[in-house]
Order: structure tokens, then sequence, then C-alpha cells
């Protein structure tokens, strides 16, 4: 018999000592009262011994003393009550990702449905990690899991009144799953050479630009200008939600304009399979790429591919990342990684260099680095030969 709970009590306030040992007819057990803000609240000891229930009806008056909420508040609460409201603030912040919100908590639900919320220790998380990890599941997947483990309690205990005494300590595992998959030139024309008609628009599009697949279907008319040569992308159109301004070179522009006189009428979208939007081309692409003869590239690939070669070309990392949509410096990092062909590179100029100290100290000394204008002057070093 608990009854609702007002706010805590305020700092410096004098709480009274109302509490008190009792027995029930209809239990074996000791049970407590005691008293906050007036409202009166019982639960079991647990135990039969008159010691046992005194300790802890002097927890809770602690407790109460300290400004804090009984434990009894906390000791009641079920996991999935707390689930419940790691949903609700998903959806009310509209958030994009609430699909994978709703399949974690699939899992966690699965593990710790019906529990109290103090049953879930580490020890019992630790188990948890250990049974996805023995079904097979990644190192990344189950983090993803904990993720929304750890923010279903910190919802909780950021809540007023608070649902959770505590957040648990939650073990990360280690991560080393970054994908380093691009294409080079030649991957990319024979890729152009198997497409079916309706994607190589998409393709091309993604292999300059470094847009996200979703950003790209899901163009619109209305966001491209080619009179001024520009594709906005307005602010909660992203995956960041921030906004984005796309420059259109001659390729693309070409491009766009095609598109736009083969437009179909009452359809907004840019690019078209029979005339309507397309959501997904999983199949298509991997056929094709087989066909190419990479299998097992992924479209994301391409965006990686459009950061490394603006980097490469001498574009400014700050604008390269404003063109592909890259909120923070260490995603795009991720993204600019170096291939076999930059490895080779760096290595033959390497041997340049080496050959060409080699030249020089045949003649007995290293040519130091002079100017067009020192080189111009006659030269008083005396050579000397072996």
């Amino acid at each position: 018999m608990t009854s609702s709970l007002s706010s805590e009590d305020a700092p410096g306030k004098e709480v009274n000592k109302m509490g008190c040992v009792y027995r029930r007819k209809d239990s074996k057990y000791l049970w407590i009262k005691y008293s906050k803000h007036g409202r009166v609240y019982s639960e079991s000891s647990g135990s039969p011994l008159k010691v046992v229930a005194e300790q802890l009806l002097r927890r809770r008056e602690g407790e109460i003393a300290h400004g804090k909420l009984p434990g009894v508040c906390f000791e009641r609460v079920k996991f999935d009550e707390l689930v419940g409201d790691y949903l609700t603030d998903y959806r009310i912040n509209k958030k994009k990702s609430v699909e994978k919100a709703e399949r974690c908590v699939r899992y966690l639900r699965d593990a710790f449905g019906g529990m109290k919320v103090p049953e879930i220790t580490t020890p019992v998380i630790k188990k948890y990690i250990e049974k996805r990890l023995d079904e097979g599941k990644s190192n990344a997947t189950v983090n993803r899991e904990l993720a929304a483990l750890k923010r279903i309690f910190n919802l909780a205990a950021r809540s007023t009144p608070p649902r959770v005494a505590y957040v648990p300590y939650i073990p990360m595992l280690k991560e080393n799953n970054i994908r380093k998959g691009f294409f080079e030139h030649e991957q990319y024309q024979s890729l152009m050479r198997t497409l079916p008609e309706h994607l190589r628009p998409v393709v091309t599009f993604a292999y300059l630009t470094g847009w996200r697949k979703q950003e790209i279907l899901s163009l619109k008319w209305d966001q491209v200008d080619l009179q001024e040569g520009i594709v906005r992308l307005e602010p909660g159109e992203t995956k960041n939600d921030e906004g984005r301004t796309l420059y259109l070179e001659p390729q693309l522009y070409k491009l766009l304009k095609g598109l736009q006189s083969k437009r179909a009428f009452g359809c907004s979208y840019v690019f078209l399979k029979d005339g309507k939007g397309m959501n997904d081309l999983r199949k298509s692409w991997d056929a094709a790429c087989k066909k190419a003869g990479i299998p097992g590239m992924l479209f994301h690939d391409l965006r990686r591919t459009a950061v490394r070669n603006m980097v490469r070309a001498g574009i400014p990392e700050r604008v390269a990342m404003a063109v592909s949509g890259h909120k923070t410096r260490a995603v795009f990092d991720r993204y600019n990684i170096v291939s076999k062909e930059d490895l080779k590179e760096a290595a033959l100029k390497r041997q340049k260099f080496v050959e060409m100290q080699g030249s020089q100290l045949r003649f007995g000394y290293v040519r130091p680095k002079t100017s067009a204008k020192e080189r111009g002057r006659k030269s008083h070093l005396r050579l000397v030969t072996p």
C-alpha cells in the first residue's frame, strides 16, 4: 500500500520521523510504515526479524531526511515501464531512428522484460552481452542495444520524480568494423555499364556528390533550381537536420537537365523508375555489382569514394564536408580512406627520393636545395671524386 508521491523536501526543511514497525495478519514478515509530506508509505521488510525491519525503516527515514525519494519507489518500478518512456521520447521528438530504437527494444525486452529495475545490475547486463555474442551478433550490433539500454536508464534518472535510484554501469564492446570500401574509377565505369538505365543517374549523382542514398532518392524538383545551377536540402531533410546547398558542375547540370526533359507528369521526384519515385534499389544494385565483377560493394561506398576524390582533387576538407554533408570531423576522417593506389604512389615517391640522394652522394656531397636565383649563380663548390 504505497500512496502517490509529492515533490521532494525543500533543502534544509526538518523531517519528522514518524515510522514504525508492525505486523500484518496476512503476512509472515514484519512491515514498516513511514511518511513524507504527510503521506504514508508501507512496505514489507521481507523478514520476520524485528532488527531487520528496524534497519530498513532507518534507511528509509535517512533517505527522506536527505531529500531523496524512499527506495521503495524505485524497487517497484519495472523495466517495461521505462521502455515505454524511452519510446515515447523518440516519438514526441520525431527522431528519424525510431525504427532502430524499436528493434533494439525488442531484444532488450526479451532479456529484461518483467524484471524490476534494481535487478538489472552490471553482472546481469554482462550475461546479456555474452548471450548476444553467442548468438553471432557483432560488437557493433550489441553496442547499439547497450546504448539504447543506457538511454533508457538515463531518461528514467532525469525524470521528475526520478524513476531509478541510480544508473548501472553498462560496459561497451570494442568496435573495429570501419568499412574501407570505395570505388576506383575503372570499377565505377564498369558498374555504370552493368546498371539498369534508371539507376545510372542515381549512381552518377552519388559518385560526384557523396550524398546519402535517401537524400538522393527523396530529392524533388522543387529543391532543384537549374537556372541558378543549385540543389537545396532544407533543414530537417538531412540525417543531421542541417540544410545544404550544392552548386552544380557541368556534368551534374547536364544530368539533371536531361532528367527534367523526361519528367513524369504528376510526379515530383527527380529520380524515377517506371514514372514513380524509388524506395529500394538493393536487388538491382547487387546484381549490377556482381555482373561488373565487384560483388559485395555497397551504395554507401560511393559516399566514401566521393569524399576521397574531393580531397585528392585539392578541395579544402571544410568545403568537402559541406558538399557531402558530414557534420563531424571524426566521421569525415573515417571516409577519407587511404587506398592501395595511394600507398603505391607513396612508395614510388619514396623510392625516387632515395635514388636522388644516392646519385648526389656519388659526387661526395648532398646537393642542398637552392632557389631559382641561386641556381643562376656560379657554384663555388669543389667536387670530390672518388
